[in-house]
């Protein structure tokens, strides 16, 4: 079986720079992109336009972005297997990756499998409907974009995760409003005064969005009563769903010690977990930021700490 100095599970930004670093430093990485759990370039590669990246001043699309990184951690040496990981073992070293098709054994692991953002199943709002067509999970991704300015938006959710969207979108649209099926929110206390109290951001309670309506774009939603099923038509120009995410680490069968909330801990200020060699970058263990320039950041992090790791291995690993 194959012995490698570090294996990356994982592509987005956090796995191809990962990559990236972990190639120029000689590692001669082997990186599991994914393909059936998930397009290999990770949440970006459902994004259409992403314009908070640095050094693209006229934006670029998600897809193309994230071709552009493969490409360069292609270039310096990364062995690029367009596979899924469904098991590793972390209690043997080297560690022992298993992918679809390849098994492997590695002396570190980076973990960068990302996110999954939850939506809700609402006829109109699926892949190959409007996903993507002024419909979103990430306000501070897309909410700045010229499609939802000055429009009337709709927030999905209860928590604090609604309230941060809603408010930032009050940035860019001329209403907000959170739909939520109960009549109190989840949110904290603080948080709740906030959306209670803004001037732009008006609560529907008792509401579910029953359809979502448009031709090329979101031209409307249908509101639904809980209490008594009346529907009413409205006018939307975008609907962001808030309701949280879900970390992929199910192939990781609780070998890592993880959050309550399902994501990765890592030591403050570091990607080490609480495995000796272990590592993990991005959305996985980042629920706060979500950023594909954080993502991309902590990548780096984790592959210079590889490098460092390994150096203190001796001969062995190096």
């Amino acid at each position: 079986m194959k012995v490698v100095k570090v294996a990356i599970v994982g592509s987005g930004p956090a796995g191809y720079t990962a990559a990236i670093y972990a190639a120029r430093a000689k590692l001669e990485p082997t990186l599991f992109e994914g393909f059936y759990s998930g397009p290999a370039g990770g949440q970006l590669m459902t994004t259409t336009d992403v314009e908070n990246y640095p050094g693209f001043s006229e934006g670029i699309t998600g897809p193309a972005l994230m071709e552009e990184c493969r490409k360069q951690a292609a270039r310096f040496g990364t062995e690029i297997l367009t596979e899924d990981v469904k098991n590793v073992d972390l209690s043997c070293h080297p560690f022992l990756v298993e992918g679809a098709k390849t098994k492997i054994k590695a002396h570190a692991l980076i973990v960068a499998t990302g996110a999954t953002a939850k939506r809700l199943e609402i006829p109109g709002a699926g892949d190959g409907e409007l996903w993507q067509k002024g419909i979103s999970a990430c306000a501070v991704c897309d909410g700045a974009m010229p499609l939802f300015r000055d429009k009337e938006l709709y927030v999905i959710g209860g928590g604090d995760s609604a309230v941060e969207e809603a408010v930032y979108l009050t940035k860019y649209a001329s209403k907000v409003y959170i739909v939520h099926r109960r009549d109190e929110l989840r949110a904290s206390k603080i948080m709740a005064e906030r959306a209670l109290n803004h001037p732009k951001v008006e609560l529907l309670w008792h509401s579910v969005i029953s359809r979502v309506v448009g031709k090329e774009f979101v031209e409307k939603v249908m509101i639904k009563n809980v209490e008594d099923g009346k529907e009413e038509e409205r006018v939307a120009g975008g609907l962001f769903f808030a309701i949280g995410h879900t970390p992929n680490t199910a192939f990781l069968n609780g070998q890592l010690r993880l959050h309550g909330n399902g994501y990765i801990v890592v030591e403050p200020g570091t990607t080490k977990t609480n495995v000796q060699g272990v590592f993990a970058a991005g959305d996985v263990q980042d629920h706060v930021y979500r950023q594909a320039v954080t993502a991309a950041g902590t990548g780096c992090m984790a592959a210079l700490e590889v490098e460092r790791w390994l150096g203190h291995q001796g001969d062995e690993s190096s």
